[in-house]
């Protein structure tokens, strides 16, 4: 099952990166399913792209805390630092 985790993961890669949904994250959610899952088994991929697929989707929003720092707030409220967020959505805020 691992393996086919893995193969889906690489598959998805072939697919334009302009065509594909842009993650709000530092580490793209295919990039971290792929290593969790080589790393920890495919339970832990699993798991991990649940994570993420819940999380990246529409609902989170970018504030700046009162300290000036950027952050992210997840739709199950879990907050993020700048440090895990794409770079991408820190230009545009």
């Amino acid at each position: 099952m691992k393996n086919l985790l893995v193969l889906l993961i690489k598959i998805y890669w072939l697919v334009p990166p302009s065509k594909r949904r842009k993650c709000i994250f530092k580490t793209s959610c295919s990039r971290h399913v792929y290593e969790k899952t080589i790393r920890e088994g495919f339970i832990s991929g699993l798991q991990a792209f649940k994570y993420r697929f819940e999380n990246c989707r529409s609902g989170a929003y970018i504030i700046e805390n009162p300290c000036g720092e950027i952050q992210i707030i997840l739709p199950n409220q879990q907050i993020l630092n700048e440090t895990e967020i794409s770079e991408r959505f820190i230009k545009n805020k």
